[in-house]
Order: structure tokens, then sequence, then C-alpha cells
């Protein structure tokens, strides 16, 4: 989102337990006999006892072991270490060093612009559904060689005040992205606005090329969801020491989703097209803006990121996070 685009607000595995059945059986049991009377031998005692000596002669031995008594250690069990695993990414290196920087360039994926004009809800609908299917196209194998997850947004769109998961928002501001429902809302009072509000045929197609830069800018945001920019810039920006620091970090977020979004629009710049008097007003749209919180970067800046994403096609251009303060006012 830019100063007139809008907000970005961010928003187990359960574990199986798997128990084995133990099984025993009863050992068969056999009784000892008992001797009967027959078994015992006969006794007749004699008539006279038999002397008995003074002194015994011989004196019972204990019977002799030759094997020592052997003592059973208790063992104990055998423990196997486990690797630690590796840590993840820090904050610092998704924004910084994210794998989307190296995921390669944007081709072409041929998309032309709707033939309806968003001069009624339902024209300027109708282009939101061609950007989308042709955005979903364009960035899938990209978010896939940067470790992401594609999956497409939602895309809605409002007049008046809409309430949302992200909070409530009203169509005198700009379009916006939320990211916990990873939904893109789009300004019909905007779009449609701009597009009626002057007859020059020039200005409906800066009101064109308008919607077509907020909605890729938007979508921008969207990448960097999948990719995780998106979260890991929020948490930066929390713990930013001070307001300042906090507003930097939200106008390197805004101008990076700009120059993603404007990667779509220079790789099909041939076939949407955006060429011609459609070039001139994208330039000048792209510079031609306040940043009036100071959250978003100014028209200079914008220019420059924008450009560059627009010229290369490529996600490596876009690493704002690696900027000098200077490049991101």
């Amino acid at each position: 989102m830019f100063a007139i685009l809008g907000v970005v607000v961010l928003g187990g595995i359960g574990l199986l337990g798997v128990s084995n059945a133990l099984k025993h059986n009863d050992s068969p049991y056999s009784s000892p006999s008992i001797p009967t009377s027959t078994d015992s031998p006969t006794y007749e005692p004699s008539e006279e006892p038999s002397p008995v000596p003074a002194t015994a002669t011989s004196r019972p031995t204990a019977p002799r072991t030759t094997a020592k008594p052997t003592t059973t250690r208790p063992t104990a069990p055998r423990t196997t270490s486990t690797p630690k695993p590796k840590p993840g990414p820090t904050d610092t290196d998704l924004v910084l060093r994210n794998k989307l920087y190296k995921a390669g360039g944007m081709k072409s994926v041929n998309c032309t612009e709707s033939r309806s004009r968003p001069s009624t809800a339902a024209g300027a609908r109708a282009n939101y559904s061609t950007l989308l299917k042709c955005l979903n196209k364009a960035w899938p194998s990209i978010v896939a060689k940067a470790g992401g997850r594609f999956r497409s947004p939602h895309v809605l769109s409002f007049s008046g005040t809409i309430q949302t998961p992200c909070g409530s928002y009203s169509d005198s501001g700009p379009p916006f992205y939320c990211g916990s429902t990873e939904t893109i809302y789009m300004n019909l009072s905007e779009d449609i606005g701009n597009y009626n509000r002057h007859p020059e045929a020039y200005q409906k197609v800066w009101a064109r090329m308008w919607m077509l830069h907020q909605f890729a800018h938007e979508y921008g945001h969207h990448v960097q969801n999948m990719t995780g920019i998106l979260a890991a810039n929020s948490r930066i920006r929390y713990e930013a020491p001070t307001q300042a620091a906090e507003l930097e970090g939200s106008r390197r977020l805004e101008l990076q989703a700009s120059c993603f979004g404007d990667i779509f629009i220079g790789s099909n710049r041939r076939t949407y097209p955006v060429t011609g008097e459609s070039l001139f007003q994208w330039k000048w749209l792209i510079l031609h803006w306040t940043d009036y919180n100071n959250d978003h970067g100014d028209g200079v800046n914008h220019q420059y990121w924008a450009t560059r994403g627009f010229n290369s096609r490529n996600p490596n251009v876009c690493n704002t996070f690696a900027a000098s303060a200077g490049k991101v006012r």
C-alpha cells in the first residue's frame, strides 16, 4: 500500500499417541507329589541303644564350592544422542536475506487488460478478476523457489465502510491488504470515481494505470506474506526502539511491495499493454503523490523502487531492507 494505498495488518502440530498392547501367557504349574506312608522305610528300634563315643571322630563338612558366586550388576539403558534441530531463520534473515531475492526473474504470462472499463462496479470488478488471474500465474514458481507455499489471495471490493478482521476501514482511504485473512480489499469508490471524474482520455488512462498499480502493489504484500517477510517485518517494527525506526521499517515494506508489483507490470508491459500513453501515465503516477504519514516513502524514492522492478523484472532488485536510509525516506 502507498500513502494512498492503505495499511498492512498482520495478523501445532497435534501429536498422535501410539500405544502398543502388551501380551503375556501364564506358565504351566505342576504341584509336587506328596509321599505316602508306604514310601517310608521300615524302622524297628533295637533293645539296647548303641554306645555313643565320648568324642566325635569326624566333623560334618560343608560341601566345597569351586565357583565364586557371581553378582549381576545392573546396566543403565543406553541412550542415543539425537541431533539438535537447526535454528530457523531470524526475522533479520527473512527480510534481509530472503530466498526470494535469489529466485530469479519473472517471465511474461501474456496478461491482457480487461475490455471492461471501471466506470461501474461491474467494470471495476472485471478488472480485478483479470488481474488476479494474471498475478496467480506470474508468481507461483518464484514463490516456490523461495521456499514459500503459494496460495491465491482473496479479493473483496468495498464502498462506504467495511468491517474486516484487520479493523474498520472507509472508502475515503486507500485499498489495503489484510495479512491474517490473506485478502486484498479494493476500493470501488476510488477506482470508479477516478475513471468517471474527468472526461479527458488521458485522465481515464491514468485512472486505469492507477488501478493496475494499486492492485499489483497489494498483491506485492501477499508475496511478502507467503515468503515470511510481512510477519518478520511486523515483529521487527514492534520491537523498534523509536517511532522513527518503526516508520522506517514501514517504508521499507511499502516500497518493496511497489517494487514487487511493478515486476509484474514490467513483465507484461507489451501485452497488457503499458506502452505509449499508458506508459507515460504510469511514469507520472509512480512519482506524484504525498506520503502524509511518513510510512510509505516519498515520491522520489517510490519512483526509484518502482522503476527498478519495472525494468529488471527480478526480485533481487527489490531488497529495500538492505538499502541505505536515504533510499527509503
